[in-house]
């Protein structure tokens, strides 16, 4: 009986479409690794690509529902024609939501390693800060070296803070969604930690740096002004002894 051939068709891809509904869309999903997010990623777009592929069939039990009501009694077609129209629209919202999950899985984990690619920008940063602090933390010189390793670290220091703002939109994004959160937290613990600590180094290391600045000026105008008085005395004496002047006849501290 052509009927029931077509109903058992109809049926098989109902129950087909109903365990990729169960399989895929009413499951719940627990992405606590990027692992699981990536294979969930991958799992979807087969599953999208299956169900793309089916639509031949559909198409054929279409046709075939068609063709039979063409030339079938009127009492056969209500009722096939409305599991029909029940199949379609089915199979349609399948591949519609299939799709949906599948892009948002794909936003998810580009999200993911655009997050990743923020903390290795700024974790790079903070290396060079790390090097920088270590390369002043006992500077040789006056106050002209002191000062070019001074602007060297204020220089690094002046950092946008674009980088991080992102890093923290991306976490809350994918957290909010329970995404990655555990792993997520812990990097972003152990990213803001190691920030505040190099930030507060730097800030100390700026201030001891002006104030060997300040001392080493201070220093270098104490050796000029002694300089200077030793080249007034040695004028003077050299004078003296050019005059063949006698030391007891100039003043003490000539003498």
């Amino acid at each position: 009986d052509k009927t029931v051939s077509l109903r058992k068709d109809l049926s098989e891809m109902h129950e087909w479409i109903t365990q990729a509904e169960e399989e895929y869309l009413e499951r719940d999903f627990e992405y606590k690794t990027p692992d699981e997010l990536q294979k969930a990623v991958e799992e979807l777009k087969r599953a999208k690509e299956e169900a793309l592929q089916k639509e031949v069939k559909v198409k054929l039990i279409t046709d075939s529902v068609n063709n039979f009501i063409a030339k079938a009694p009127p009492a056969a077609h209500e009722a096939l024609k409305k599991e029909l129209n029940v199949l379609i629209t089915s199979y349609q919202q399948l591949c519609s939501r299939l799709n949906g999950k599948w892009k948002t899985l794909e936003e998810v984990w580009a999200c993911w390693r655009e997050l990743l690619s923020y903390l290795d920008a700024e974790n790079k940063w903070l290396n060079e800060i790390e090097l920088k602090l270590k390369a002043t933390e006992n500077v040789q010189g006056g106050a002209e070296e002191i000062s070019e390793s001074l602007d060297s670290l204020e220089r690094l220091m002046r950092h946008p803070e674009d980088n991080r703002n992102q890093i923290r939109e991306l976490a809350q994004t994918l957290t909010d969604g329970g995404i990655l959160d555990e792993l997520i937290n812990e990097k972003l613990e152990k990213f803001n930690t190691r920030w505040e600590e190099l930030q507060q180094e730097a800030v100390r290391r700026q201030k001891s740096l002006e104030q060997s600045i300040q001392s080493a000026q201070e220093t270098d105008k104490t050796l000029r002004l002694i300089q200077e008085s030793l080249a007034a005395i040695d004028r003077q004496l050299a004078a003296y002894a050019a005059d063949r002047v006698d030391a007891a006849q100039v003043p003490q501290e000539a003498q």
